[in-house]
């Protein structure tokens, strides 16, 4: 569910929470999420900090509201947060893993010999 982690702001832990609920389809397009005070119960927090984790999400599109009955996912909203994450958390564990495989002197051929292993012992069920 959440964790709280001490290194991330509340409210971007907020987001990012609702974020994994609508990657991993527990929230669907158009469907309402918890209000801002929904959330600060939930986690005990303060409501403007639920609050701003909402309007993170609101302002890159991921959400919408509509007058009088809440906050909703957008139609698209998980498109936009794979896009993002593709981009982003991917981004970075690949450069991470090249500087690691460069340190160690392992070549590209080496490299991708142990994704591919990797990935078939995910897909054999071994890891």
């Amino acid at each position: 569910m959440f964790d709280m982690d001490a290194s991330k702001l509340i409210y971007i832990q907020i987001a990012d929470w609702i974020e994994t609920e609508i990657i991993d389809r527990t929230l669907k397009p158009d469907e309402k999420v918890h209000s801002q005070y929904q959330l600060a119960e939930l986690f005990n927090i303060n409501p403007a900090t639920a609050g701003k984790g909402l309007t993170l999400l609101l302002e890159a599109k991921i959400l919408y509201k509509r007058r009088g009955l809440g906050t909703f996912v957008a139609p698209d909203g998980r498109e936009k947060l794979l896009a993002k994450r593709k981009e982003e958390t991917l981004r970075k564990l690949i450069t991470k893993l090249l500087d690691e495989a460069r340190l160690l002197d392992v070549d590209d051929n080496q490299l991708l010999s142990m994704i591919e292993a990797e990935r078939d012992r995910k897909k054999e069920g071994l890891l």
